[in-house]
């Protein structure tokens, strides 16, 4: 029988908790990622508890590092990088605070990642997966409906499935997106997808909801939204259908299908910074790398000297 995992002292817990509930305050942020913070430091505590060492506060630069190398041969690369970036912002959150003097994460070196460019689809295959839905089944046209807003404005899968009725003007051909730490962006919509939700509100949703009472855009015939698995589920499916390998797809890969496509047409960096949601361009600029290679491509199979 295994042993139970050794818990949190209370001190350290109650720092946790104070430093999420924080975040969640001052920066609004998701609950996912308040999650992936406290699980991060939920784990650092149950191993310093585990070794009989210091309490969070008074952690050392060697206590850390010899935690850093425990994960080190635990998990992948990523994940380290992710764990040490949850360490240096509550340690950093701890000095601006005045609970420390010292930030004992500064010298700690990240890990080396290997450079991961999204995977792409070209735009024969995102056609091919936007007709695969069957429209003459009600649940098709919402389907299509989803892939068609979905690739039309690069929204994430959880901005997507949370869209409600009233964040789609239709007159003005925009829609409302509130995104991470609550940002609000309006995205264009563009006509093709604007039929598309038009059709689908007309001819679907009411056959699909039949008279039940929601606000959710994307609905199931339960009456409730659309979720994030399930969706995730839809897609894999008609990437089967469309002769797409369903292991290579996925919500994400579409917002990526729009972000380099939009590039490989002559968009702007920063338009396409805003439409995405990104705070940061060089979250952005991954794009630019992709759009670069495929323009190699095409290069080396057309020009005559390629």
């Amino acid at each position: 029988m295994k042993a139970a995992p050794p818990l949190l002292r209370p001190a350290d817990l109650g720092e946790i908790d104070n430093f999420c509930d924080a975040l969640w305050l001052e920066d609004g942020l998701a609950k996912a990622t308040l999650d992936s913070y406290r699980s991060d430091l939920g784990r650092f505590a149950r191993w310093l508890a585990e070794q009989n060492a210091e309490p969070l506060l008074d952690v050392r630069e060697t206590t850390l590092t010899a935690f850093i190398a425990k994960i080190s041969r635990e998990i992948r690369a990523s994940s380290q990088a992710r764990h040490l970036s949850t360490l240096r912002r509550f340690y950093r959150w701890q000095v601006t605070r005045g609970r420390l003097v010292v930030d004992p994460t500064q010298k700690l070196l990240s890990p080396s990642l290997p450079s991961r460019l999204p995977k792409v689809m070209s735009e024969k295959q995102v056609d091919a997966l936007l007709n695969a839905p069957n429209l003459d089944h009600p649940l098709g046209l919402r389907d299509r409906a989803m892939l068609e807003t979905l690739y039309a404005t690069g929204l994430r899968v959880s901005e997507l499935v949370n869209l409600k009725q009233h964040e789609i003007g239709f007159n003005e051909g925009v829609l409302r997106v509130m995104g991470k730490g609550s940002k609000e962006r309006l995205v264009p919509l563009g006509e093709v997808a604007l039929d598309w939700l038009g059709e689908y509100l007309k001819n679907a949703r009411p056959e699909i909801i039949k008279g039940q009472l929601s606000d959710a855009m994307f609905v199931t015939a339960r009456g409730g939204a659309m979720t994030r698995q399930a969706f995730w589920q839809l897609i894999k499916r008609y990437a089967a259908l469309a002769g797409i390998d369903p292991a290579r797809l996925s919500p994400h890969v579409l917002r990526h299908a729009f972000a380099t496509h939009l590039l490989n047409h002559g968009a702007d960096l920063r338009v396409v910074q805003l439409l995405l949601g990104h705070s940061d361009i060089s979250t952005t600029q991954i794009y630019t790398h992709v759009a670069r290679e495929r323009l190699k491509t095409l290069h080396a199979i057309h020009h005559p000297r390629g």
